[in-house]
Formats: structure tokens, C-alpha cells, sequence
């Protein structure tokens, strides 16, 4: 991953925010729109590409973009300065790959307590048994 060529990449749109802040909501467009295209990106190979794909299917429209949108502030810049943060996080988060799980055997000392264990508990309940005189 090529963080320098992938910031080249990125495309934004500033859009009027919804919700409140009444005059401020209707003249300003302080939302940010980034969208970065997934499947001509030339930051990333085609594992990297393969990954995103999987990992983040549900963020990726059909197009190969990668929609992500902030309001959270009335700035733009800010706005602006928090998409590209999450952004970043989520693709470095998206290319981690899991551990790969060794299968391992349970230990013979730990069978035999198990089985002892199994023993005692039935001993226990024998015993609480009616004795037949």
C-alpha cells in the first residue's frame, strides 16, 4: 500500500449538510464526500485490491467506489481532515491478515485429570444413593 499515490487518488465533494443549524444547514455545504475507486488504484496490488473486496463488500458499491461521508463538524477543512483520518484507518485495518490458527492436540496429562475429574463427580453422586439393606 502507497499511501503518498493513494492520497492522489482520493476525490471529494463538498455537499449541504442535513439536520440542524437552521441558516447555517441551508447556505453552507460543509459535509465531505470521499470517494476513492477501489479497482483502478495504482497504491494498491492486486492482493491488497482482493482483500479490500472481501473485507469491506459492504462499504464498496457496485461501481468499485468506496463511499465514506463526515458531517460531524461545521468546518469543511475539518470535516475534510476526519474522512481522509478514517479512511486511512479503515484500509490499514481491512489489509491485516488474521493469524493463521495451529491445530493443537489436548496433552495426556490434561486427558487423565479430565477423566479423574469425570470419576470423582460419578463417585459423588453414587453416593448419595438410598442403601439397600
Amino acid at each position: 500500500m502507497n499511501i503518498e499515490i493513494i492520497s492522489s487518488e482520493l476525490n471529494f465533494k463538498a455537499v449541504r449538510s442535513s439536520g440542524a443549524g437552521g441558516q447555517n444547514v441551508n447556505k453552507v455545504s460543509s459535509k465531505i464526500v470521499l470517494i476513492f475507486d477501489v479497482a483502478t488504484s495504482q497504491g494498491l496490488n492486486e492482493n491488497e485490491k482482493l482483500l479490500l473486496h472481501t473485507k469491506l463488500k459492504t462499504k464498496i458499491s457496485q461501481e468499485n467506489l468506496l463511499i465514506l461521508t463526515c458531517d460531524e463538524d461545521r468546518s469543511q477543512f475539518k470535516n475534510k481532515k476526519i474522512i481522509i483520518k478514517r479512511f486511512f484507518e479503515m484500509i490499514e485495518n481491512a489489509l491485516v491478515l488474521p493469524k493463521v490458527r495451529k491445530a493443537t492436540k489436548i496433552s495426556k496429562g490434561a486427558n487423565e485429570k479430565r477423566i479423574q475429574e469425570k470419576k470423582k463427580a460419578g463417585e459423588i453422586k453414587a453416593g448419595r444413593k438410598k442403601l439397600d439393606f
